[in-house]
């Protein structure tokens, strides 16, 4: 069950992403584009999770490589946010 969950968290990402992209190339508004660089992150964080819990089990731990691009795809957005807001 929680690997379904997983795989429907990467996928709702995506979605995210996918939308934001659209929206920024209709608009133009930049933080759209941050936002889906974000969420675009946040595909990767989840397909990573589910291949570090799932596909290669307790012998290769891919926490730090998780947290990593959490935290690039998080900065991203903290970025646009700054960006935005001068």
């Amino acid at each position: 069950m929680a690997e379904a969950v997983y795989l429907l968290c990467a996928l709702t990402s995506l979605a995210c992403a996918i939308l934001l992209y659209r929206g920024y190339r209709r608009s133009r508004t930049r933080l759209l584009f941050w936002s889906s660089l974000c969420f675009a992150g946040l595909v990767i964080n989840n397909v990573l999770l589910f291949v570090d819990l799932v596909v290669t089990g307790p012998e290769v731990d891919l926490k730090l490589l998780r947290s990593s691009v959490a935290l690039v795809a998080l900065g991203l957005l903290v970025y646009g946010l700054v960006e935005e807001s001068r």
